[in-house]
């Protein structure tokens, strides 16, 4: 049975995983150079770069993976594992690890030696866990699994944008509650435009709107983009310096519990998507995710990539596994380019956090349901 690349509902799930991909990249982006004193430059020319080959990585072998698996099993609905930077080591690389050494010493440098540090020590234990994983799966309760994961979409993926939505009502709400309507309800818009689309034009075209009225709900970030091409390069030497580091193992105690949590959250991302129907084979999944990881240190990301949340929802929308292949090249392209910020200068982030919202309570009702 061969399939296709692309389907309509890859363009809503590309959506989804392209907004959450590029809430992540911004946070590097704004906590690297306030709370580590990372340069903008060190920052645009190594982390993102080295960023965008580990989620290309991911990106492109999860894509294959579902669409191998469709293909053997005679199912062409099956969904890509949703794959990126991982937000809770990001926030735990930063403020445990880069923050404290930088505050220590003042030096920018060894705070990012010891991101990258942070970042292998984490890869190690999820490649280790690909060979335990399959294990802990079979003799862990689904329900201990999925419940402790609908905890995670409520707290750090729909509260948070909730609170987002209604703080600014005349230009989220619009597009949230079309995301909901058109989701919830299955229903086709005209000439088959895709729902996570349509929110993100029509939110676009209220802002604008809005701001040639006189409302200014939308400001652009003024400061101007400097776009060249970055190309990833061999952090190696700065990993090998920081480690034969008198001290530089102490951190230790952040990147042991980090990466335990990336493995389970990882199992329970996969035992989500086999209880949305989806079965994908333990060991080859987290090898991969740890293998990004792995990526991301040895070019210069002190920040882990994961197999991310919310595959279920993802599958309602009706993405398949083009949407996956879709996100790793445009966030490349972005980040490879110095554009992060570029989207953000057109579409506001309002526009499109509605699709997150959904994501979050897709993952709790399917908990419930499970």
């Amino acid at each position: 049975m061969r399939l296709k690349w692309f389907y309509a509902g890859d363009v809503d799930g590309f959506f989804g995983l392209f907004v959450d991909n590029l809430l992540q990249l911004m946070l590097i982006q704004v906590l690297c150079t306030t709370v580590c004193g990372l340069p903008a430059a060190l920052v645009a020319g190594r982390i993102l770069p080295a960023a965008a080959l580990s989620i290309l990585l991911g990106n492109v072998y999860y894509a294959w993976q579902a669409k191998r698996l469709a293909e053997r099993t005679g199912r062409p609905h099956t969904t890509a594992l949703p794959y990126g930077s991982n937000a809770l080591s990001l926030f735990a690389h930063i403020f445990l690890i880069m923050g404290p050494v930088y505050r220590a010493t003042g030096s920018a440098d060894l705070a990012w030696k010891a991101g990258i540090f942070a970042c292998f020590g984490s890869a190690l234990i999820e490649i280790a866990g690909a060979f335990v994983g399959g294990w802990l799966r079979r003799n862990t309760p689904r329900a201990a699994l999925l419940s402790a994961l609908a905890g995670i979409a409520l707290t750090f993926i729909s509260m948070g944008f909730v609170f987002q939505i209604f703080s600014s009502p005349l230009l989220a709400i619009v597009p949230a509650f079309l995301i909901l309507f058109v989701y919830s309800s299955r229903v086709k818009l005209p000439g088959g435009v895709p729902g996570g689309l349509a929110a993100v034009l029509l939110g676009t075209a209220i802002a604008w709107g809005l701001r040639a009225l006189g409302h200014p709900v939308f400001t652009p970030d003024p400061t101007p983009l400097a776009l060249s091409l970055q190309w990833p390069h061999l952090a190696l030497g700065e990993l090998w310096s920081f480690l034969t580091q008198q001290g530089g193992w102490q951190y230790l105690s952040v990147i042991l519990p980090m990466g335990l949590f990336n493995v389970v959250g990882s199992l329970q991302n996969l035992e989500s998507a086999e209880a949305a129907g989806d079965r994908f084979e333990t060991r080859p999944s987290l090898l991969v995710n740890g293998l990004g990881s792995l990526v991301a240190a040895g070019f210069g990301s002190p920040f882990p990539t994961t197999i991310y949340i919310g595959h279920p929802g993802w599958k309602a929308m009706g993405a398949r596994w083009g949407y996956s292949l879709l996100n790793g090249v445009v966030i490349s392209a972005l980040c490879l380019s110095g554009a992060v910020g570029l989207v953000l200068k057109g579409v506001p982030m309002e526009a499109m956090v509605g699709i997150l919202l959904w994501i979050g309570i897709i993952i709790t009702a399917q908990a419930y349901r499970d």
